[in-house]
């Protein structure tokens, strides 16, 4: 008879192309998992999986069962998640990937709120600005600031994000303010390291303009481009979600410079087979009802139009 457990085994090793993925992704031995794969292959007397010394891949049995496997484990999903439901009650593990900054600031605050109301569920947040590969490293769910691009996982917009170009008044003092796009690129620059050369975009009329300035600090974490800011190393480019205090503070300053700087949208993203998942869905809407459009962070953004933290700088718009 076929188990459900073989089955999840099966296309977990699919999906994630290797048993050590399968076993990360399922938080099991890669020895029962290899188990639960011969007994499957087993039962229906055909082999699934063609292993070389560094390589998996399906067999043409297995590339048909797979398509097959996924739709029942689809059905088995979406008939305990209706059980589910009528029970009221959400329980079992969820693990959840998402930015540092963003994680620390915002979302954790909006778990624990949806923790207390579900008690029963068994969170894990890991916090990386890495950027996870969902499937195969076993997550559940991941929280990303920025585009998704995985025909695999189901993408939903969770919250906006501008972007502001600031600085400390201490650096203004020592370096000026900058004029216009050609004054910019001279300045010094904390840059967001995973972004790479394309950190500073703005648009000019219809298209975006990319400004290079010198180097102050590369780094990959948002909260320590923000203290570097604050501490007068350059200006930075940085999404509205890590500026409410600060600017509340005003130790940092906003520069207008007459462009908008390219924003980002934060999405949630989850695997296709967990669609029909009831605790994925009830944290869907909830961190969509906790991160409301505008999200509270755009709104005291605004704010600063009205503020003097705004410097507004006259630019010639001749891009760079």
């Amino acid at each position: 008879m076929l188990k459900i457990e073989s089955i999840q085994a099966f296309t977990s090793i699919a999906e994630a192309g290797s048993i050590t993925g399968a076993a990360r992704r399922l938080a099991l031995s890669k020895s029962v998992i290899s188990e639960r794969l011969a007994e499957l292959e087993r039962i229906l007397g055909a082999r699934l999986v063609r292993r070389s010394t560094r390589t998996l891949t399906l067999t043409d049995d297995g590339k048909a069962f797979f398509e097959r496997a996924k739709n029942i484990l689809r059905d088995v999903d979406s008939a305990v998640s209706e059980l589910t439901e009528r029970r009221r009650g959400l329980s079992g593990p969820l693990r959840i990937s998402a930015p540092v900054s963003f994680g620390a600031l915002h979302l954790g605050p909006a778990l624990f709120g949806f923790l207390v109301k579900h008690p029963a569920i068994e969170l894990s947040l890991d916090l990386d600005d890495r950027f996870v590969d969902l499937v195969s490293e076993g997550y559940d769910l991941v929280v990303r600031h920025g585009p998704v691009n995985d025909a695999r996982v189901i993408v939903k917009r969770l919250a906006t994000s501008r972007r502001l170009l600031v600085a400390s008044s201490t650096y203004l003092k020592r370096a000026g303010q900058p004029a216009s796009l050609d004054d910019l690129a001279r300045h010094r620059g904390v840059i967001y390291s995973n972004r790479g050369a394309v950190d500073w975009r703005f648009r000019v009329g219809r298209k975006f303009v990319t400004v290079r300035p010198e180097v102050a600090l590369r780094v990959n974490n948002g909260m320590l481009m923000r203290d570097a800011a604050i501490a007068g190393l350059g200006l930075a480019l940085l999404p509205t979600f890590l500026l409410e205090a600060p600017l509340k503070a005003r130790s940092l300053r906003v520069l207008d410079m007459g462009f908008e700087a390219e924003g980002a949208i934060i999405h949630i993203a989850y695997p296709e087979h967990l669609r029909s998942s009831a605790k994925i869905r009830a944290l869907t809407i909830w961190l969509q009802g906790a991160f409301r459009s505008p999200a509270h962070w755009e709104i005291a953004s605004f704010a600063v139009k009205q503020s003097p933290t705004l410097i507004s700088v006259q630019t010639d718009r001749d891009p760079v």
